[in-house]
């Protein structure tokens, strides 16, 4: 019998959408899912407005696959960490990402999904850092980029101590930008990617580009950035074509001929995206 894919990979028109695919060991990282992303993420091209990766089985992601750790020696594990970097920061650099989440968000797959640019939980979601408990630091881009997302006070914290965090807990200190029910994080996730895919391509590349550069930036310098993005996303013909719509809309409008909308009411199913 011929093994499953750990990553299975498709396509929703311009959304890609990646499921980790090892439910049995609870979707833990391992070389062959490594290798598949590495492929996967370089052959993404211009069609691929936004991806979202979400897991089959009860839990997103348990961590790295220490049973391919075990025997290595520190060159070995340099080796992987950077690995993971690189495919990371093709993640982050690439299209928008969207992460659905529930159950055990642990270790390495903590530091995935705060790669995502966009991390949708449902209620059994949880989030762990309990590497420090097996004798090991973390190296999968956790020290830099969840220390960015919760600060270094929290971040030390949890590393030091290991305990778990739930998905309100995570929300409120700003790991998760949507809560929703029970079984509904890959439905909500595939609407905002589907949302997000329409902007402007050039918008979303600049966004995603420019922001985390700005935020390492003096104010002055990231100021400066924000100006030429701006004066680069504006020059854009599609830009020209969106305020043209719009405008025209906005006279219909003033004029009685379509009501402006006001904000989307709120439900108790999945929070819209803005």
């Amino acid at each position: 019998m011929t093994a499953a894919s750990p990553l299975e990979i498709t396509r929703d028109g311009p959304v890609l959408r990646l499921t980790l695919n090892r439910p049995s060991k609870r979707n833990a990282l391992n070389d062959a899912l490594a290798e598949q992303l590495e492929a996967t993420l370089h052959g993404v091209d211009d069609s691929v407005h936004a991806i979202v990766i979400d897991a089959k089985g009860p839990h997103f992601c348990a961590g790295l696959d220490l049973s391919e750790q075990k025997d290595r020696g520190p060159l070995e594990v340099y080796k992987v960490s950077r690995r993971w970097h690189a495919i990371k920061e093709r993640l982050q650099f690439g299209p928008p990402v969207i992460a659905s989440l529930h159950g055990a968000v642990i270790g390495g797959g903590f530091e995935l999904a705060a790669t995502a640019h966009c991390r949708i939980a449902d209620r059994s979601t949880f989030f762990q850092l309990p590497e420090a408990r097996r004798g090991l630091f973390i190296g999968g881009g956790g020290s830099v980029r969840i220390g960015r997302l919760i600060g270094l006070s929290r971040l030390t914290e949890l590393m030091l101590t290991g305990r778990c965090i739930d998905a309100e807990q995570a929300e409120r200190i700003g790991l998760v930008h949507h809560l929703v029910p029970d079984g509904t994080a890959d439905t909500a996730a595939l609407e905002t990617a589907q949302t997000i895919a329409r902007n402007a391509p050039l918008v979303n590349y600049l966004i995603v580009q420019a922001l985390p550069r700005i935020a390492d930036m003096s104010a002055a310098d990231g100021l400066f950035a924000e100006s030429l993005a701006a004066a680069l996303s504006h020059a854009s013909p599609q830009a020209r074509d969106r305020i043209q719509d719009f405008l025209g809309r906005s006279n219909s409008a003033s004029n009685g001929e379509e009501p402006l909308s006001g904000p989307p009411p709120r439900t108790g199913g999945p929070r819209e995206p803005i």
